[in-house]
C-alpha cells in the first residue's frame, strides 16, 4: 500500500498486478509503463507483466495475485480512502473468484477504511457479487470506467451491482459520451488524458456529464484537463490545471460524507 497523488483518493492497494488492454481507454494506461519501471527496480511482483510494442510498453496478459498483500490494510490504523488495484483490475478474468472473495474479507474486517474499486469489467463484477456477496459493505465503493460512447453499456451493468456507493470514472475522456443515464450513480469523476500520446478532451463533452450529474444529484469531481487544455493547446498537466467553469470541483458522494469518508 502506498500514498498517492491521485486527487480523489488517499492511498493505493494492489493485491493484483498485471492486466490486458480491453478498450480504447487502455491505450495509454499509466500502469503499463509503471509496471515496467517497477520491474527494472527488481520488484518481483511486477516481473514479466509487460512487453514492448514499437516504442510503447503494453501488458502481455500475465496477471498475478499477491496473497502477501492481503494483510496490508490492517496495518493502516488511520482511516483512509483506498483505491484498490491502481495497477490492475480486480475483476479481470484471470483473477480467481476465491481471491476476489479474499479481498472482500479483508475489506469487511477493516471497515475504518473506505475502499474504491474501479473496473472496466462491470459485467463480471455484477455477476460475481450478486451470486457470492449480495450484501453490500458500507465501506466499499464500486465503479466502472467510461471513456467514450462506445462503452456506456458499462453503466447499466454497474447499476445492477450491490454497492453502498456506485461511481463512474470518465477518464481518460477521449470522446463524447452523450447524455448518459446516471440514475443510481452516486459519483462521477471526469478527467482528460495526460502523457506523451495523450488524446484531447473537449469542454462540451464535460458539459454533457456535468449536466447529467446535476439532473440526477450525482456528485461531480473534475480531476484534470490533462495534456490538452480547454483551448485545445498542449501543455503540461500542471499548467492546464483543474479548473472547470471557473472553479475546482472536488465533490464526494453524499452518502460517503455521512459515513465519515
Amino acid at each position: 500500500m502506498a500514498e498517492t497523488s491521485i486527487e480523489w483518493t488517499d492511498a493505493t492497494w494492489n493485491p493484483v498486478a498485471g492486466c490486458t488492454i480491453v478498450s480504447a481507454g487502455c491505450t495509454n494506461c499509466y500502469a503499463m509503463e509503471m509496471a515496467r519501471r517497477l520491474q527494472a527496480m527488481e520488484i518481483a511482483k511486477y516481473r514479466g507483466l509487460t512487453r514492448k510494442s514499437g516504442k510503447r510498453t503494453i501488458w502481455n496478459g500475465v496477471v498475478r495475485e499477491d496473497h502477501n498483500a492481503l494483510h496490508l490494510p490492517a496495518r493502516w490504523k488511520k482511516p483512509r480512502k483506498i483505491f484498490v488495484n491502481s495497477m490492475s483490475d480486480l475483476f479481470h478474468d484471470r483473477v480467481s473468484d476465491d481471491f476476489i472473495l479474499s479481498v472482500w474479507d479483508v475489506m469487511r474486517k477493516t471497515q475504518h477504511h473506505h475502499y474504491q474499486i474501479l473496473t472496466k469489467r462491470p459485467e463480471r463484477m455484477g455477476k460475481l457479487l450478486r451470486a457470492r456477496i449480495p450484501n453490500a459493505l458500507p465501506n466499499v465503493w464500486l465503479g466502472t470506467s467510461v471513456e467514450s460512447d462506445e462503452v456506456t453499456s458499462r453503466i447499466d451493468h454497474l447499476r445492477t451491482v450491490p454497492a453502498a456507493i456506485r461511481f463512474i470514472s470518465f477518464e481518460p475522456l477521449i470522446a463524447p459520451v452523450g447524455l448518459v443515464d446516471l440514475r443510481g450513480i452516486d459519483w462521477a469523476i471526469v478527467g482528460g488524458e495526460s502523457g506523451r500520446g495523450a488524446r484531447p478532451i473537449k469542454e462540451a463533452w464535460i458539459d454533457d456529464i456535468y449536466d447529467q450529474c446535476q439532473l440526477h444529484n450525482t456528485a461531480f469531481f473534475f480531476k484534470q484537463w490533462g495534456t490538452w487544455g480547454r483551448d485545445n493547446k498542449r501543455r503540461s498537466k500542471k499548467d492546464n490545471g483543474r479548473e472547470y467553469r471557473g472553479r475546482e470541483w472536488d465533490e464526494m458522494p453524499k452518502s460517503a460524507l455521512t459515513l465519515g469518508a
